[in-house]
């Protein structure tokens, strides 16, 4: 597994790997936590998806998306809005719109 992360921020950003997903997501449905997936097709954006709690982010492959299996485990799809002729991200780019909206609900909540 490759790490590319800028001034060291790999050993500040807890991240894990996962050999069984399906087992994963329903430890943390147990858990308390949110699961919610990325799919192009989903009604729902990001946007009017409340993000202020504990949640888990899945984001499926750049090429086929997730599987649907993987995105009928998932609490809530989001689709994260395009507009033009893009119809899609690289992964790492939709994690970091979904990260900043994530944070941006939450600093809002504080005010």
């Amino acid at each position: 597994m490759a790490r590319k992360v800028a001034s060291g921020a790999a050993e500040a950003v807890p991240w894990v790997r996962v050999t069984n997903l399906a087992r994963t997501i329903e430890s943390l449905q147990q858990a308390g936590v949110w699961v919610i997936g990325t799919d192009g097709d989903a009604e729902t954006t990001l946007y009017d998806q409340d993000l202020t709690g504990p949640c888990a982010l899945v984001l499926g492959s750049e090429g086929s998306g997730m599987r649907r299996l993987t995105r009928e485990r998932c609490d809530f799809v989001v689709r994260l809005p395009m507009s033009g002729s893009v119809s899609s991200l690289n992964v790492s780019v939709a994690a970091g719109v979904c990260l900043f909206e994530a944070v941006r609900q939450r600093a809002q909540r504080t005010k």
